[in-house]
C-alpha cells in the first residue's frame, strides 16, 4: 500500500491517527488547505509549513485547463511545481460535475465541459482523470464520481450512485495499469443523504478495492441539518483501517460535528477565500475585519493565535489595508484563517486522546456562537 493509515486515540468514534504517504505524514484530524491551481491563494510553501500544514490540496480540472498535466510533468511533477514537499491530494474534478453543472453534460462515458477560461469544450473519462492525476504525481488520486446536488430526489441520488460506481471500478482498473508509482486512489462514496445507498455504495466500493474512502455528496446546499444527517449516513459504515475523508466541509462548526462523526480529514477554501473577503475566524466566532467598530482597535485578531498577522498588526491596521486596497490586508487575513484551523485540528487531537471530545466540542461551540458575524453575513465554505 502507497498510503497507510495508523489509528493512535479513539473517543466514541472520533479519532486520531497517522497517515502515512510517499512524501511525508500527516496527522489526523487534519484540514487541506485548497491550493486549486497549483498555489494556496496569497500563502507560500514556507509559511504554510510555520502555521502547521502538514497536506494540500489541489484540482485535476484546473491543472489541466493550465498549465496542462504534460508541463506539470515535464517541471518535476506536482511538489516540484507547488514548491511543496510535504503530501498533496488531487480531486479528480468530479466536484466541477456539480459546481459547472451549466456548463457540462454527464454521459456513460465521461463529462464534456466548456472551459471556464476559454469556452473550448473539455472531455473528462475516469481513465482520463486517474491518467491527468498520475502525470500530476500527487500522493493521493481520487476516482472521478457524480455528485448530485440538494435537492434531489432518491431515484436521482441512485443513478448517480450507480454511475459513480462503474466510474470508479474503471478508475481503479486504468490506475491499476499506469501503476503511478507512490499513488494511491480514493473511492468516493455517493448517495446523499439516504443511508442504504451510502451503505451500497461502500460496500460495493470494498469489493473493487481503494487505499482509502471519502464522502462526497455534503455540502452541496443541503444545509446544516441535512449536512449531519448525512455525516451519520457515511461515517460508520467506512473501513476503520483506511484512511476517511470528508470533501468540500470545512466550516468550523461543521469539522467538529463530521470529526465527532469519525472523519479524519477536510477540504475547503473557507479560511482564504474569507481571509481575502476580510472575514477572520476566531473562537469567539467570525470577525468582520471592514466593520467600522475596529478603525481604532489596537487589538489584534485573537490574543491567543501565535501566527504573523496578530503577532505585529492591530485590527486598525488590517481594516486599514482592506479598505485601502493593499495586498497586505488579504494576505495577513489568510494566514491567519489558516493558523486557525491548523490550531482547531490539533486541539481536536488533544481532546480525543484525553477522552474528553464531547465536553470540548459543547465548550467550542458555545464559545464559537458568540462572535459579532452571524446569519447572512457568515463565512462562505465551497471548495
Amino acid at each position: 500500500m502507497t498510503v497507510q493509515y495508523e489509528g493512535r486515540a479513539l473517543d466514541g468514534r472520533a479519532r486520531t491517527g497517522l497517515v502515512r504517504t510517499a512524501h511525508g505524514s500527516f496527522e489526523t484530524p487534519a484540514f487541506l488547505p485548497v491550493g486549486t491551481q497549483g498555489t494556496v491563494k496569497g500563502v507560500d510553501p514556507d509559511r504554510l509549513r510555520e502555521i502547521g500544514v502538514e497536506i494540500l490540496l489541489a484540482n485535476t480540472y484546473h491543472l489541466h485547463l493550465r498549465p496542462g498535466e504534460e508541463t506539470v510533468a515535464a517541471v518535476g511533477g506536482l511538489h516540484r511545481f507547488m514548491g511543496w514537499e510535504g503530501p498533496i491530494l488531487t480531486d479528480s474534478g468530479g466536484y466541477q460535475v456539480f459546481s459547472l453543472a451549466a456548463r457540462c453534460r454527464i454521459e456513460e462515458e465521461g463529462v464534456t465541459f466548456r472551459s471556464h477560461v476559454d469556452g473550448a469544450p473539455v472531455r473528462l473519462t475516469p481513465e482520463g482523470a486517474v491518467s491527468i492525476q498520475a502525470a500530476l504525481g500527487s500522493d493521493v488520486a481520487m476516482v472521478l464520481d457524480e455528485c448530485p446536488p440538494d435537492p434531489s430526489d432518491r431515484e436521482t441520488v441512485a443513478r448517480a450512485v450507480e454511475r459513480t460506481l462503474r466510474w470508479a471500478a474503471r478508475c481503479a482498473r486504468a490506475h491499476r495499469d499506469l501503476d503511478p508509482r507512490g499513488q494511491a486512489l480514493f473511492g468516493i462514496v455517493q448517495g446523499g443523504i439516504f443511508e442504504d445507498l451510502r451503505r451500497e455504495c461502500l460496500e460495493r466500493l470494498v469489493e473493487i478495492g481503494f487505499e482509502g474512502y471519502a464522502a462526497g455528496g455534503v455540502s452541496v446546499g443541503e444545509g446544516r441539518p441535512l449536512l449531519r444527517e448525512g455525516l451519520a449516513a457515511s461515517a460508520p459504515h467506512l473501513p476503520e483501517d483506511r484512511p476517511r475523508y470528508l470533501m468540500g466541509v470545512g466550516l468550523p462548526e461543521d469539522l467538529v460535528e463530521a470529526v465527532e462523526a469519525g472523519f479524519d480529514f477536510f477540504d475547503c477554501t473557507a479560511p482564504t477565500r474569507n481571509g481575502r473577503n476580510g472575514l477572520a475566524f476566531t473562537a469567539e466566532g467570525p470577525l468582520r475585519l471592514r466593520n467600522a467598530r475596529h478603525a481604532r482597535d489596537p487589538r489584534p485578531i485573537e490574543e491567543e493565535c501565535d501566527a504573523i498577522c496578530c503577532r505585529r498588526f492591530s485590527r486598525a491596521s488590517l481594516r486599514h489595508h482592506f479598505l485601502a486596497g493593499e495586498m497586505l490586508g488579504p494576505l495577513l487575513a489568510s494566514v491567519h484563517n489558516l493558523r486557525f484551523f491548523s490550531r482547531l485540528v490539533a486541539s481536536m487531537r488533544e481532546a480525543i486522546a484525553a477522552r474528553r471530545y464531547a465536553p470540548w466540542k459543547r465548550g467550542f461551540l458555545d464559545r464559537y456562537g458568540s462572535g459579532e458575524v452571524s446569519g447572512d453575513e457568515g463565512p462562505e465554505c465551497s471548495k
